[in-house]
């Protein structure tokens, strides 16, 4: 098994450069392979890791980075203009297979989003085990001190605050859900955009919060994760999404080095990979690159 390594402090030496918004050419002499990203940081880091990997292993890749939202990145592999993107499992299902009955394990949202891929001509590769999706997070000493190891425990602190953004207080994933999922009923809500529920929560001005679970910010504070026991967040590893004649016609050559990049991509390792492009501003091209170096894929 390959170790993972991290990025580590010795980025912040790297010059900043501009995020690619536009196509280019990552380079490679051999069968071209177009590489899609969606529009933030996390995708157009994975966008990266993927066309850099593939042209380590002599793939031409053309990078299209920034496309757009999952339905506009959706239209452009089936319309053939990219040939693979990286995408969350349970985005797959929520916003185009929409089943019945979302699946309650992380294993069980791959298969039912791979299914259904396959139906369209297309299909997935390995997931991610790090997942991307939201969560609640409380003070560890809160934690700690009220034994709070699952959402429905902060019934125990009886009235408490959460920070909400704003989008998200009645949606399915938001505050309200929260509420009704885990009887939360003195739970009162507090709306701050993204970002603001991290001092907000650090300094006591919350007592809990919705985060990302890739959030850079989680690596800079003494936050604790509740277990969602009710499974009202889903479940969102990231796996490739391919056009399947391309696997068939390439076979392992392309499979391989997609599946080894994302068996190393740990929550941890993806915390460090956003921070290092969204806090210390460096170009997911060079965040990529280094990293691929220092696992040795490159």
């Amino acid at each position: 098994m390959r170790r993972r390594t991290l990025l580590t402090g010795s980025l912040a030496a790297v010059a900043a450069a501009g995020v690619a918004t536009a196509t280019r050419s990552v380079a490679g002499t051999g069968p071209v392979i177009t590489v899609g990203s969606k529009q933030f940081t996390e995708s157009w880091v994975m966008g990266e890791l993927y066309a850099q990997v593939l042209t380590a292993r002599g793939f031409q890749v053309v990078l299209k980075s920034n496309i757009g939202s999952a339905d506009i990145i959706d239209r452009a592999i089936r319309a053939r203009q990219i040939d693979l993107y990286p995408e969350y499992t349970g985005v797959i299902l929520q916003t185009f297979a929409q089943p019945e009955h979302m699946p309650t394990t992380a294993a069980g949202t791959f298969r039912a989003a791979r299914e259904y891929e396959e139906g369209r001509g297309l299909t997935l590769l390995r997931a991610t085990p790090f997942q991307n999706r939201n969560a609640v997070a409380v003070r560890t000493a809160d934690a700690r001190k009220h034994g709070l190891k699952t959402v429905g425990d902060l019934k125990r602190l009886g009235k408490i605050s959460y920070a909400e953004y704003p989008d998200n207080i009645t949606g399915p994933l938001g505050y309200d859900a929260i509420v009704k999922a885990y009887g939360l009923r003195e739970m009162k809500v507090r709306p701050l955009n993204i970002g603001l529920q991290y001092p907000a929560l650090k300094n006591g001005d919350v007592d809990a919060a919705d985060v990302f679970t890739t959030d850079p910010q989680l690596r800079r504070y003494d936050f604790t994760i509740l277990d969602d026991d009710q499974h009202i967040f889903g479940f969102q590893n990231v796996a490739p999404v391919v056009r399947r004649p391309l696997v068939e016609e390439h076979g392992s050559r392309l499979t391989d080095p997609l599946d080894e990049v994302d068996a190393l991509l740990t929550e941890e390792a993806m915390q460090a990979l956003n921070e290092a492009a969204a806090i210390l501003r460096l170009s997911p091209a060079k965040v990529a690159d280094r990293f691929l170096r220092a696992n040795g894929l490159k």
